[in-house]
């Protein structure tokens, strides 16, 4: 019984990667049409279209099933904190888009792993080995190759990539807090809920109205971010946290892609050297932690 058990496991797990690979293809494409937008638009209108397409998407699709179980939340307080984390990230990504090369930006943004290991720490009192510890300081090393200080050769809004990762890795502990408090659904609905009301209070200061195009264009990042996170919770329910993540880094490879193929970049020497030793280190952390949950 144990083979035909296994095979099916095996089975489930695939399509679980298949999926998770799938939304980080989607949320390359998304960054690109942010990125084009970026140009356009003030980045707070885009993020704020971010959000409100988001929201429209799951009220439309999800009110009329779910009902008062969308807003229904043990910790109201954390759901609010964690929406913001991720708002924040949204924002300084964005922004940082405006001014630097996708490929560039996604180099960066691979450090987030690295500040979870810290903030795991600090915040949750985790035990970290010193093996984890000495692959978080070599990523943080493959950073400073990426920023090359003292060089002047990278644009400042490198450091709001930067500061998304700090940001995006508060998210991923507020959101291990609330794991088992609320449903994955509900989580996702505050996130859209928290991101709109905000931007939408804000943009008015940013505005600028779209044309027809511009429109299409504001709502093309809102459905495909919103998308993409049904697609990440899909694939969370085939396959273990632990075995998608590493397929996270698979973002490298397309935000390369379609930064030269739309936007005609390409990562310099230095970039792909951070983002290789950035990656290493990434993976060896997630190897370390996949065999401590295995004892």
């Amino acid at each position: 019984m144990s083979a035909p058990l296994n095979a099916v496991s095996a089975q489930s797990s695939y399509k679980g990667i298949f999926l998770y690979c799938t939304a980080i293809f989607l949320f390359v494409c998304m960054d690109s049409v942010a990125k084009h937008a970026a140009t356009i638009f003030d980045p707070t209108q885009v993020v704020w279209a971010r959000y409100f397409f988001h929201m429209v998407l799951m009220t439309s699709f999800l009110a009329p099933s779910q009902g008062m179980k969308l807003v229904r939340t043990e910790k109201l307080g954390l759901q609010i904190f964690r929406s913001m984390l991720l708002l924040g990230a949204t924002l300084c990504f964005f922004t940082a888009l405006k001014y630097i090369p996708l490929a560039d930006a996604g180099a960066m943004g691979s450090t987030s792993p690295l500040f979870v290991t810290v903030f795991s720490v600090l915040l949750l009192k985790e035990k970290v080995s010193f093996r984890r510890w000495t692959a978080v300081g070599i990523g943080f090393i493959g950073a400073l190759i990426i920023l090359r200080p003292g060089m002047n050769a990278v644009h400042p809004a490198i450091f709001l990539v930067l500061g998304m990762s700090v940001f995006y890795a508060s998210y991923q502990i507020a959101t291990r807090k609330l794991a088992g408090v609320d449903s994955a659904i509900t989580t996702l609905f505050y996130t859209a809920l928290v991101g709109t009301i905000v931007m939408t209070a804000v943009v008015p200061f940013f505005w600028t109205t779209p044309s027809m195009e511009g429109w299409l264009m504001l709502a093309v990042v809102g459905l495909i971010g919103g998308v993409s996170h049904f697609i990440i919770i899909k694939a969370l329910s085939f396959a273990s946290a632990s075995t998608a993540a590493p397929f996270s880094y698979t973002q490298l490879i397309w935000t390369a892609i379609f930064g030269y193929v739309i936007f005609g970049d390409l990562p310099d020497n230095y970039t792909i050297l951070g983002a290789l030793i950035i990656v290493a280190s990434g993976l060896y952390i997630l190897y370390r932690e996949r065999i401590k949950n295995a004892q």
